[in-house]
């Protein structure tokens, strides 16, 4: 798996600089898609890349991508009975640009996510955020990593003034939030996962992510030692056949610790 690791790593950053050249660049075309997202021709691009990347390195798996292929189609040898069933093939989830908005308004925060995976669940992450010198790494039953330096939850810091909560802008439209800490919106649901795993937060919910923001960043929490789960009960894991990955949300909150995610669930309510 370390040379799949690699692989990740590498195509990460090709595909990250390549941006760098695209941003704050004049006349970037932009649309909004169906669920009221911004995509740009950047995402395209760097989703194309990705694909052939993966398809000429590993010819026999799967992409399942936010632009290019947001359904995993369930292969030939498989009987069409198993739509909505958990798939068996290695699947490469991708998001080109986790944060196009910061990306299209010149802001830094936003990155590169890639994920494999093998029975349905994540077993390697990658998350690369370019201008913020940042790549974060984690393989399953093998630790979480920032630039190559183990990272680590940090529950313990919750009495400090300091501590904040991680969000995005859905939150207060969509939920009544108690949380005691202060709000930070960064504008990634990557980058908030990554806030949880080093430290930085002790919580991080995000409303409504795709299950490739979240593919990378719930790998690399749960290596850290964190908690990731879905607000809701639903379940982005395993991936299923069949399914149409651009129509489904998963309400994810993550934290440093089970004690802390629990009592999240009391201060994040849905409003009615």
């Amino acid at each position: 798996m370390e040379q799949d690791l690699t692989f990740a790593v590498q195509l990460a950053q090709q595909v990250g600089e390549r941006l760098i050249q695209k941003f704050k660049q004049d006349g970037l075309k932009t649309r909004i898609k169906a669920d009221h997202s911004l995509v740009t021709e950047a995402d395209i691009a760097a989703d194309q890349m990705i694909a052939d990347a993966v398809q000429q390195q590993y010819p026999g798996d799967v992409l399942l991508s936010e632009e290019l292929a947001p359904i995993y189609h369930a292969p030939a040898s498989v009987d069409q009975s198993a739509a909505g069933k958990s798939a068996h093939e290695n699947v490469w989830v991708v998001d080109p640009i986790d944060g196009t908005t910061n990306f299209s308004k010149g802001l830094h925060v936003w990155g590169v996510l890639i994920a494999r995976m093998r029975d349905g669940w994540p077993e390697l992450g990658v998350l690369y955020f370019p201008l913020l010198k940042e790549l974060y790494t984690a393989q399953r039953d093998a630790g979480a990593f920032l630039n190559g330096h183990p990272i680590h939850a940090d529950p313990a810091g919750h009495d400090t003034e300091e501590s904040f909560f991680a969000c995005c802008s859905r939150t207060f439209r969509r939920y009544k939030v108690s949380v005691p800490y202060k709000p930070r919106i960064l504008g990634s649901t990557a980058y908030s996962l990554c806030c949880v795993a080093r430290g930085a937060a002790l919580l991080a919910f995000e409303a409504t992510p795709k299950i490739w923001d979240i593919a990378a960043g719930w790998l690399l929490v749960h290596e850290a030692g964190g908690v990731i789960e879905t607000l809701d009960g639903s379940a982005p894991f395993p991936i299923r056949y069949e399914v149409n990955y651009a129509r489904e949300s998963f309400p994810t909150l993550a934290g440093a610790s089970s004690e802390l995610t629990q009592k999240a669930r009391s201060q994040i309510v849905p409003i009615r």
